[in-house]
């Protein structure tokens, strides 16, 4: 049994759920989102509760029965509070600066990089950090990762864009005879 399926989640006061079978509708004060589950679970709404049930005891719908409610914890958490995530810039040189609505990154390469931020994604830059937020837990993921492609860390001196809790393993250079 799912340890984490079996506890409610909890609906803040300024929450509106809507769950209409599988497809379920959070709107808060950060933003609204939307989210159609599979077909082996069972999601009911009580008074300030939603409780995520399997629909059988099969191996697969136990399986989807705590991704189920991580997955509603995370819509109502991301319209409540939000998420964010920080990289951090390192090498001489690389900086970064929001422009409109894109990222715009000079990271040593000939060209500045320009990248369109998607929509429910904001961006602040202060000095060497980029600060990423928006409601959407995946979505916030997904533009940390991509953006932290663009020049990822290099084992030898650190330089590249990483995450703020990353640890980056050095290795030794070049020893002379």
């Amino acid at each position: 049994m799912s340890r984490i399926g079996k506890k409610p989640v909890q609906i803040p006061e300024k929450v509106d759920v809507q769950v209409n079978g599988l497809n379920v509708s959070v709107k808060g004060p950060k933003g609204q989102l939307e989210y159609t589950f599979c077909q082996g679970v069972e999601i009911k709404k009580e008074e300030k509760a939603l409780i995520v049930t399997p629909c059988d005891d099969s191996l697969k719908n136990r399986g989807l029965w705590g991704m189920a409610r991580t997955l509603l914890n995370n819509m109502v958490t991301g319209v409540t509070d939000g998420f964010t995530r920080t990289l951090e810039l390192n090498g001489v040189g690389y900086k970064a600066q929001v422009s409109g609505n894109n990222l715009v990154l000079n990271l040593g390469y000939s060209h500045p990089i320009e990248y369109p931020l998607p929509e429910g994604i904001s961006a602040k830059v202060q000095q060497n950090k980029i600060e990423l937020s928006g409601c959407n837990k995946e979505l916030v993921g997904f533009v940390a990762a991509k953006v932290r492609s663009f020049r990822p860390p290099e084992p030898y001196k650190g330089k590249g864009v990483k995450y703020s809790d990353e640890v980056i393993i050095r290795k030794a250079g070049k020893t002379g005879k």
